[in-house]
């Protein structure tokens, strides 16, 4: 299975307060992000991790990654130091990607794009960044911890998501 994620900024308090998160403190946020990425990713599992992993000051990030389940794969975020970047345990890191599936072509960034590679033939963007707070556009999602509950999401999850909500949208005669 392919899981997606962003924004968990292991570490940095700033989340607590500039995005509300529900913590205390930054140990409780990180325990339970971390707890929620393990109930959610097995080992043979692969999660792309759209940007903003880490504040340096959360400690060594190849002990932090080896505590998390699935191959990780890195897509870089504007608070990503190359502490973060040039670490053990990431399977890939770079700053954009396009995974192609039998029923998606899926383009992976940190930033959401105004438009962006097969956007007219059904290609979807996935992004971080904007921490819930964009209003969503067809076939772009915010796959960020603050968007998803505070845990990764499968393609499939998402989609399905927004499905329900367009639906309960729709008025009703």
């Amino acid at each position: 299975m392919i899981y997606f994620t962003g924004d968990t900024h292991f570490g940095d308090p700033r989340v607590l307060r500039i995005d509300r998160r529900p913590f205390p403190n930054m140990a409780e946020h990180d325990a339970v992000l971390m707890a929620n990425w393990n109930a959610v990713v097995r080992q043979d599992d692969d999660v792309w991790h759209l940007g903003d992993f880490m504040s340096v000051k959360a400690g060594n990030c190849a002990e932090l990654l080896k505590k998390l389940n699935g191959r990780k794969h890195l897509i870089v975020g504007n608070n990503d130091p190359a502490e973060t970047t040039g670490s053990d345990g990431w399977t890939s890191v770079q700053h954009y990607a396009e995974l192609r599936g039998p029923e998606h072509h899926v383009i992976l960034c940190h930033y959401a794009f105004r438009t962006w590679n097969q956007m007219g033939k059904g290609s979807i963007n996935l992004h971080g960044h904007s921490h819930g707070k964009l209003k969503p556009v067809p076939r772009q999602f915010d796959v960020g911890v603050d968007a998803q509950s505070l845990r990764p999401v499968s393609l499939e999850q998402v989609v399905r998501s927004r499905r329900k909500a367009l639906a309960r949208a729709e008025p009703r005669g």
